[in-house]
């Protein structure tokens, strides 16, 4: 670092180096930052506040009323922008913090980056105890805070204003990391936000943070080429890592160059259009009947970017052919090497390409390909019935589905999660482009969709109407959660459907199905 220094409080030196601190975008560098939510408290006003205030004009502060919607809306804006913008959050000390525990679960299980900054106690101790502070009887070091190390990726407390320079630079290597991201909790004292220290001027130089590309090891490159060589009847099972390494269209050409069939997770769908000749569509406890036949038979699965969880496997009862391999490509090892799977750490762009190359030549038997078409084809016709206007007074949800799916444009992005809703969006929603269904269904937490909608419309302000379907929520007055944020685009158009709303617009198509349309 260089021997020029500037002379701030930690507070400033924090709002300094987030704003500092770029990506590229389409060739194109913008903040890796887009702003700050803020409810602004009992530690955390006077010192991260002020500073706050002062930068406002090139990192946005953003007010919220909820400390958990806040960041939820985080979390979404970091989820629809595909891992490579993201979001922070500050709170006061106590009730304030502790809110966002739960949302800082969504982020961990869901492998997505926020930035957490609650308040924190005095590291002088002199007030001890303030207002709001947790005491516990035999450790005078923990407050409420503690309750983020289990859902946090990584976990610091400044004490002290020079400690904000490893903090931060560990913070981001893990905001940025593929395999690491996930969310980030800095606990700020309160005294210690407003002391100051002479920071190099280095540390608040501009740097740009691009994603990881991490390649195959050539043994395990190798030995996974080998397992799918030999394969019969093999299946691709696409999750979220294939959209945040924005690797859709590799998975495609991948696809289609060795004629497997493809089938998503959650986090997943929308890596292949619905319509694409390969697609079987949504696997497990929640997918199609395509998708499981499918699966049901393969003797080679082949897992990219996919955690593998219960609601996938069908708890491990949907794969039964006694004969089957697992083959799981993971930038993340854990993930790579659960159920005894052969490994392929890498990025799922970077290793389906060499995939593809070890490759070379081979094609899946055209009877299996065809079998998986014929399968889908089935099943669309299946959905078809289920989700066309009907004359029944109460229509399904497959109904309701189906009536917000002919009045949306191709642009458009479901939001949803919880409750059973996502189930039959998982297997009947048609997703046409990448990012376009959104659903959390990792920790599956109710009220993600109402404050998750202002994130997703907020990474895409351009694009067109937003879905926001709710389950749970749909008997609750909409204000009751619409409430938790009060920052909005600026009059951006969008739709949230709850389970009334959509009875009414379905009724409505019956009665004028030339000219349904949403608003």
């Amino acid at each position: 670092m260089s021997n020029t220094t500037v002379r701030l409080t930690m507070a400033q030196a924090l709002v300094r180096f987030l704003a500092s601190q770029r990506t590229e975008i389409n060739h194109q560098r913008v903040p890796l930052f887009a702003g700050i939510w803020a409810i602004f408290g009992h530690g955390n006003v006077a010192g991260l506040g002020e500073a706050l205030h002062a930068a406002r004009s090139h990192l946005p502060t953003l007010r919220a009323h909820n400390e958990q919607a806040m960041a939820h809306a985080a979390i979404a804006f970091a989820k629809a922008s595909r891992r490579r913008r993201m979001m922070a959050c500050t709170t006061s000390i106590g009730p304030g913090a502790t809110n966002m525990v739960t949302a800082a679960a969504v982020a961990h299980v869901n492998r997505l980056p926020v930035l957490l900054l609650p308040g924190d106690m005095f590291a002088s101790r002199r007030p001890d105890p303030v207002l709001q502070q947790i005491e516990d009887f035999g450790d005078g070091t923990v407050s409420a805070n503690d309750c983020f190390r289990p859902v946090s990726r990584y976990f610091d407390r400044i004490t002290r204003p020079e400690q904000i320079i490893p903090a931060l630079t560990r913070a981001i290597s893990v905001l940025t990391d593929p395999a690491e991201a996930g969310p980030v909790t800095l606990g700020l004292c309160q005294d210690v936000q407003a002391e100051a220290f002479d920071y190099p001027e280095s540390f608040f130089a501009e740097r740009v943070w691009t994603p990881r590309r991490l390649r195959p090891d050539a043994r395990e490159l190798a030995d996974a080429a080998e397992i799918i060589r030999a394969a019969r009847k093999p299946l691709i099972i696409a999750g979220g890592g294939v959209l945040y390494s924005e690797a859709e269209t590799t998975l495609k050409r991948f696809a289609e160059r060795h004629g497997i069939p493809v089938a998503e997770t959650q986090a997943g769908k929308s890596a292949l259009p619905h319509d694409h000749p390969l697609t079987v569509g949504a696997i497990g406890v929640t997918g199609t009947g395509a998708a499981n036949a499918v699966a049901g038979e393969a003797d080679v699965i082949i897992a990219v970017g996919t955690r593998l969880q219960d609601f996938t496997t069908g708890s491990w009862t949907l794969f039964q052919n006694p004969q089957r391999r697992l083959v799981s490509l993971n930038v993340q090892p854990f993930d790579a090497l659960k159920h005894a799977s052969v490994p392929l750490v890498a990025d799922a762009r970077a290793g389906l390409e060499e995939l593809a190359t070890a490759l070379e030549g081979w094609h899946a038997p055209a009877q299996w390909t065809e079998r998986a078409q014929g399968e889908m084809a089935a099943w669309t016709a299946t959905a078809r019935r289920y989700t066309s206007p009907s004359n029944a007074a109460l229509p399904s949800d497959a109904e309701v589905i189906g009536a917000v799916q002919r009045a949306s444009a191709p642009s458009d992005i479901v939001v949803c999660a919880a409750g059973g809703l996502p189930g039959e969006l998982h297997k009947l929603w048609q997703a046409s482009e990448p990012g376009g269904y959104h659903l959390e269904y990792g920790y599956s937490c109710m009220g993600y969709e109402i404050a998750g909608g202002v994130g997703v419309k907020m990474a895409h302000p351009a694009g067109g109407r937003r879905l926001l379907p709710d389950d749970e929520l749909g008997n609750r007055p909409l204000g009751h959660a619409g409430r938790e944020a009060d920052h909005r685009p600026s009059r951006q158009p969008r739709l949230r459907l709850h389970r009334p709303a959509a009875a009414r617009l379905r009724r409505r198509e019956l009665q004028q199905p030339a000219r349904a349309h949403a608003t």
